[in-house]
């Protein structure tokens, strides 16, 4: 599953028993579609995070639509590097963890794992997060008494194991739809100021000229673009079975290729209704206020009155729920990529999540119950600067034609993915040195 063998002793993944979904080479056209489809759509959960929320909520409230093009700009650039990642899977047959222990020494390949598992466990703290506010919304608890309520979501991937791959993808998308409803429901009853939106969505240096707006900026990145979904995405794409030749590798990443763009414009429209929400709801240019991702159900309250906490609530529980699932995976795929070291998928989740569970709930406890928005926007920023040493590797080996063969990058998109690298190793570089006070 995943591209990867498993044991009958030591289940690799929640849907290891399912196998495969065939794609015979004779099928009609939509049924070939239909059968790819699947998984760009567990990759883009990633970026409908709480993550996701709190960076667009915060900018929303605090800038109005200004850093709007900040999110579809992100969007378009995970749209390339999730292709990027997809091709490589599909043209070797090996993810792109596989590819940086074969290709770089043990100790880069070491500290490029260890990187990418400090990207895991960013990502988690942060379904950490938004779960434990969650569960106080829904249950009345304390935010300490939230964050320990997760050390439980374990059993849901207990309960997943044997689970097919197909059901795994129903069981997302009926959580994404969940979060859908929920903000499309909200545009109808609020609406925006279409005509600032639209000049929101021009993208502007001025907008994100100083510190707070680029470090907003980063955050909203980092949580567009996450580094072990470039992992992730090259390993689940291989469970589309295909001939072993040109052909059909070029015929699955074209289908492959409309899934992940698909699936991806779904995920910037959601990011992009967040911020928009946001900033019709809080935004006021005479005192630009911050409003954090504790206090953002008040977005429903239009729509649904006093049950707006609870409605927000299980949207926010779904997000976390959902990236849960498609984490773990990544971390499988991760460490037995660079370390060839396989265990059961719980152990992996627990593992995961023991990490993101302390630094979480030291973060509560000494800042307090409404800092739910701080932390979460910092993890994002987190995963954007390590974004780039998942980057590079990438780039460089789909660009290369003795392991890519004729499905190398063309020269156009070698030098998009080029200027992404650049652009995002610019704008953490800058952070940093104005940060540590050198700018």
């Amino acid at each position: 599953m995943f591209g990867l063998p498993t044991t009958a002793t030591a289940p690799f993944c929640p849907a290891e028993v399912a196998g495969t979904v065939a794609v015979p080479q004779n099928a009609p056209l939509w049924k070939k579609i239909a059968r790819f489809a699947g998984p760009g759509l567990l990759v883009s959960v990633g970026y409908m995070d709480p993550g996701n929320w709190a960076t667009s909520i915060q900018a929303g409230s605090q800038y109005g639509y200004q850093l709007l093009f900040v999110v579809i700009l992100s969007s378009l650039a995970a749209i390339v590097l999730q292709c990027l990642s997809m091709r490589l899977g599909i043209a070797t047959g090996k993810d792109l963890a596989v590819h940086c222990r074969e290709q770089y020494g043990p100790k880069a390949g070491k500290m490029q794992w260890l990187l990418a598992e400090l990207a895991i466990v960013a990502c988690d703290f942060a379904e950490v997060l938004g779960s434990a506010l969650a569960f106080k919304l829904l249950l009345g608890v304390s935010l300490p008494t939230g964050v320990l309520l997760t050390a439980f979501d374990t059993l849901i991937v207990l309960g997943l194991k044997g689970k097919g791959f197909r059901q795994i993808e129903a069981i997302i998308l009926g959580l994404i739809v969940t979060i859908g409803v929920c903000l499309f429901a909200e545009l109808l009853f609020i609406k925006p100021d279409w005509h600032a939106v639209a000049a929101g969505a021009i993208p502007s240096l001025q907008a994100i000229s100083s510190q707070e707006p680029l470090y907003l900026a980063i955050g909203i990145l980092g949580a567009t673009v996450m580094p072990h979904n470039l992992y992730l995405h090259s390993s689940i794409v291989q469970t589309r079975v295909v001939a072993k030749n040109d052909t059909a590798r070029g015929e699955a990443i074209s289908l492959a290729r409309i899934d992940t763009t698909v699936s991806l414009l779904l995920a910037l429209v959601i990011n992009a209704a967040i911020l928009i929400l946001a900033g019709t709801a809080f935004f006021d240019p005479a005192n630009p206020i911050a409003i954090g991702i504790d206090d953002a159900y008040h977005l429903l309250d239009p729509f649904a009155g006093t049950a707006a906490a609870i409605l927000f609530g299980l949207a926010l529980l779904a997000s976390g729920q959902s990236s849960t699932f498609t984490g773990t995976i990544a971390g499988q795929v991760i460490m037995d990529g660079f370390l060839k070291l396989r265990i059961p998928c719980w152990q992996r989740r627990l593992i995961t999540r023991s990490l993101a569970l302390v630094p979480a709930l030291i973060g509560v406890l000494m800042l307090g119950e409404h800092s739910v928005g701080q932390l979460l926007v910092l993890s994002q920023v987190v995963l954007s600067l390590q974004l780039p040493f998942a980057m590079y590797p990438l780039i460089r080996l789909t660009t290369r034609r003795d392991i890519m063969g004729s499905f190398a990058n063309n020269r156009l998109t070698t030098f998009v993915a080029w200027l992404l690298f650049i652009a995002i190793s610019a704008a953490n570089l800058w952070l940093v040195v104005q940060a540590v006070g050198l700018a």
